[in-house]
């Protein structure tokens, strides 16, 4: 056992099952402006323990609170628990918004949750974290065993551009247009192991690349990288990390229903041939800048990424539905149709500034699912 990993779970929960975690940014209520209360807010929703509807956590930023699903079948079972938990945290006095960054909040304006891994965290990156909190959307897919994991973390890896497009949601930063679809995406380059890694040939040549990675950086252990994606042993899944975080659970449950059907599409239809990683970092890049206007590497050639959509869902819709996620894959066909975050951002901007951006921000993440 690598004491940069530690024990691995792998095959301990059912074939596939999902977890959705979810960073949102507390508000004040009349001001939209970014709130500093997020362990306060979680000391008023009560024992965690004694609900079913999943977890509620602090992480880095006092002005965020991590919400997780508890392990479930499905895409809409998973965001579902999500929005029973948005719901405790609406009770305990909370207002919250889903986005990659506050839209208006300022350079600098930041506090730091008082724990000790969030301590190392600061003292690592130092004015890297002061800029402003970034939120992303993860996924989890059980995998049934590590040779798996590696196998669907090597295929993923190459829908992380098309993921980020569909989820971009962070136009703005500090009260400006940042001109890119997610600005979040950017920033937490900034960071260092935050990016796409390489495809590994094995389990063992995964663990030998953390346990290398971990002793040179001095880390506590492989979470401490903040790759886009990545296994993970502890829980026995595959994490995908690459998207913004969403006011929209609609939005949520179609992206978490693509990760979920294309993780069992290259589980069960191996491939053999892996894009290198500067090309994704490339397409990436695209990908944050341009959003569903991007064109994305896709059989040789760039392809739009509605385009690039069509084929990812193509392939996902069976195994989607086989796992019961099909029907929130509807989600992706309305980001399709109507948008992703940034559009609508920048559209409730155009209408009425900064006020109708955080309203919109702030109604979206009120609207129940399930």
């Amino acid at each position: 056992m690598s004491a940069a990993i530690g024990e691995t779970r792998f095959g301990t929960q059912v074939d596939f099952a999902i977890g959705v975690e979810e960073e949102l940014i507390l508000v004040d209520q009349a001001s939209r402006a970014l709130s500093h209360a997020g362990v306060e807010v979680l000391a008023r929703m009560g024992d965690p323990d004694a609900w079913s509807e999943g977890f509620a956590h602090p992480d880095t930023y006092s002005a965020l609170i991590e919400l997780a699903s508890p392990v479930a079948r499905d895409a809409g079972e998973g965001v579902a628990a999500l929005s029973a938990l948005r719901a405790r945290v609406r009770a305990a006095g909370g207002t919250v918004i889903g986005a990659g960054i506050h839209p208006d909040g300022a350079f600098g304006d930041v506090v730091h949750v008082d724990e000790p891994r969030y301590h190392r965290i600061v003292e690592q990156l130092q004015g890297l974290i002061k800029r402003t909190p970034t939120c992303a959307l993860h996924v989890h897919v059980g995998m049934p065993d590590a040779a798996t994991a590696i196998r669907v973390f090597n295929g993923l890896r190459e829908q992380l551009p098309l993921l980020q497009a569909l989820a971009a949601n962070s136009p703005f930063w500090h009260g400006r247009d940042s001109g890119l679809a997610t600005s979040r995406a950017q920033l937490f380059r900034g960071y260092p192991r935050a990016e796409i890694p390489r495809p590994f040939d094995s389990y063992d040549d995964y663990a030998e690349t953390v346990a290398g990675i971990v002793a040179a950086g001095d880390l506590p252990d492989y979470t401490f990288l903040w790759w886009d994606i990545r296994p993970h042993p502890r829980l026995g899944t595959v994490e995908v990390r690459a998207m913004d975080s969403q006011s929209a659970l609609w939005s949520a449950a179609g992206l978490a229903a693509l990760v979920h059907g294309l993780a069992r599409a290259e589980a069960l239809e191996p491939r053999d041939t892996w894009l290198p990683r500067e090309v994704l970092m490339e397409a990436s890049f695209t990908a944050a800048r341009d959003g569903l206007g991007a064109r994305l590497p896709m059989d040789g050639a760039l392809r739009p990424a509605p385009e690039v959509a069509r084929a990812a869902l193509e392939r996902a819709r069976p195994h989607a539905a086989e796992l019961g996620s099909g029907d929130a894959l509807e989600g992706i066909e309305r980001i399709l149709a109507e948008g992703n975050g940034a559009d609508r951002q920048r559209a409730a901007h155009a209408s009425g500034g900064m006020p109708a951006l955080l309203d919109l921000l702030v109604a979206e993440a009120e609207e129940t699912y399930g």
